[in-house]
């Protein structure tokens, strides 16, 4: 064999060192981004002066993802598990990092930035991937007491917590709801006790109500989602606007780069807002169709860390969980807030929106799921393990 040897083939599970459908599925969402960014930004560039100028960002940074995705392909998930404390360290200190005078930047309002070189880090990105593989590492270690002790649940959530309150002082809301949602999923998945999950999901909920309360900003967010048309050149604008481009869009939508709200009407519509430019444009074949995208790759995610699992590799199965709980959750809201299901997050959709920070982290999250699979499959714990690597 010139592609993989058969004896490694052997330790595996007998299927390839590629999973095809995560790969197809997360190539196919990053074309439909690279059409539907150039389309939703245009107008914008060309009012800048600089046509494409917008594209050309977004190609750069999939060319840094790819990169990250090539990287985390060479390490060994066992090294990742030794260094998950540290890189959870490491994070948070890149949180702490933005309110540093001079170091962080502010756009409308909030800090979430680093400016370096020519471009803006969102620290928060880096914080999910970096906590998902913190959790896992802890879930090993802990195993046993996450599984009958109240401490074993709670204890993470501290930390989590000290999270949360950076995230919340930038401020970002929707960031810290998908690492929350994903801990407890995580912790769920681990074998924590349904009344010490449940209660914990309460204390969450509750304190996610409290914060919306006492924010006025958040409380409008809500209250415009309800009754949009209540203010509906206000707090209901940007939600309106969205679900008049679904209903534009119909069955099979108005055509590629013949979307009206996009131009001026729709606000972040390269962004938060892309899903529904391609509810206008493709109309409801292409909305299922991204949909549809997601859950293959949501599927896959949970079925390498089932392989994981069932090959006794615990670390490597709860951040194959963990990467589908957050990319699906981050998906499903992003969604949801375009279709008038949820109130407004200001979170992108993976893979297809417009920001670079978001890209490179979610493609190096589906380069580490290949990883896993690879070792899933060959049972190759050395680094620079390539699934194309010769014998």
């Amino acid at each position: 064999m010139t592609a993989i040897t058969r004896d490694k083939l052997g330790k595996g599970t007998g299927g390839l060192p590629v999973d095809l459908w995560l790969l197809g599925a997360s190539l196919f969402l990053v074309g439909i981004g690279i059409v539907m960014v150039s389309s939703a930004s245009l107008h914008l560039a060309a009012a800048a002066g600089a046509n494409f100028s917008f594209l050309g960002k977004h190609l750069i940074a999939l060319v840094l993802g790819f990169g990250g995705a090539l990287m985390m392909l060479q390490i060994p998930t066992p090294w990742l598990e030794r260094a998950s404390p540290a890189l959870y360290l490491f994070g948070i200190l890149l949180l702490i990092v933005v309110f540093i005078p001079g170091v962080g930047k502010s756009v409308n309002g909030a800090t979430r930035w680093v400016a370096l070189g020519g471009f803006n880090v969102q620290t928060s990105e880096f914080m999910k991937l970096f906590m998902i593989l913190y959790l896992a590492g802890y879930l090993v270690r802990r195993k046993v007491e996450v599984a009958h002790s109240f401490w074993g649940v709670g204890k993470p959530l501290l930390l989590v917590a000290l999270a949360a309150i950076l995230l919340m002082s930038q401020p970002d809301f929707g960031t810290t709801v998908v690492i929350l949602a994903t801990v407890m999923g995580m912790l769920f998945l681990a074998g924590a006790p349904l009344w010490h999950f449940g209660l914990l999901f309460g204390l969450v909920v509750a304190g996610g109500a409290v914060l919306i309360v006492v924010s006025p900003y958040r409380l409008q967010r809500v209250t415009s989602f309800l009754n949009p048309w209540a203010d509906e050149h206000g707090a209901g604008y940007q939600l309106i606007q969205a679900l008049i481009a679904f209903g534009r869009g119909e069955w099979t939508g108005v055509g590629l780069g013949n979307g009206i709200q996009k131009q001026f009407h729709l606000p972040e519509a390269h962004t938060d807002f892309i899903m529904a430019v391609i509810g206008e444009e493709f109309g409801l074949v292409g909305t299922l169709t991204v949909i549809t995208l997601f859950g293959i790759l949501v599927w896959r995610a949970f079925a390498i860390g089932a392989a994981a699992e069932a090959a006794k590799r615990p670390f490597a199965a709860y951040v194959a969980y963990g990467i589908g709980l957050w990319v699906g959750m981050q998906a499903f809201v992003n969604i949801g807030v375009n279709m008038g299901l949820l109130p407004t997050k200001g979170l992108t959709l993976p893979f297809i929106s417009y920001g670079s920070n978001s890209i490179i982290v979610t493609l190096m999250a589906m380069g580490l799921l290949l990883r896993i699979h690879w070792e899933n499959q060959t049972g190759d714990l050395s680094p620079g393990g390539l699934p194309w690597r010769t014998s």
